[in-house]
């Protein structure tokens, strides 16, 4: 085996393992956190940042009503959002009122 072909097989084999290992931990994460619509401050949210936007960190405004952040689980409608018609955060999606 060449060098080439050696460190191409290592780094496939740790990038297989480190997969293996994180798949248990999100799956973990998703059963104690929500996703939660308009907590998120510009460029922080984990995604859904609507059209335009590709995804994790792409939040244009503090507080956007479309993008989420993941909360612990049972706590989005206790958080801060003043752009949220009601004060708190939405587990769905929503038009921002002036914060």
């Amino acid at each position: 085996m060449n060098k080439a072909t050696t460190a191409t097989t290592l780094a496939f084999a740790l990038g297989t393992a480190l997969s293996a290992v994180s798949v248990p931990a999100l799956a973990q994460d998703s059963a104690e956190t929500e996703k939660c619509y308009g907590v998120a401050l510009k460029g922080q949210n984990d995604c859904a940042a609507g059209p335009g936007t590709t995804c994790a960190g792409t939040a244009m405004m503090d507080h956007q009503g479309n993008a989420w952040k993941l909360v612990p689980a049972g706590t989005c409608l206790e958080t801060a959002s003043p752009t949220s018609p009601t004060g708190y955060g939405q587990l769905e999606a929503f038009e921002e009122t002036k914060a």
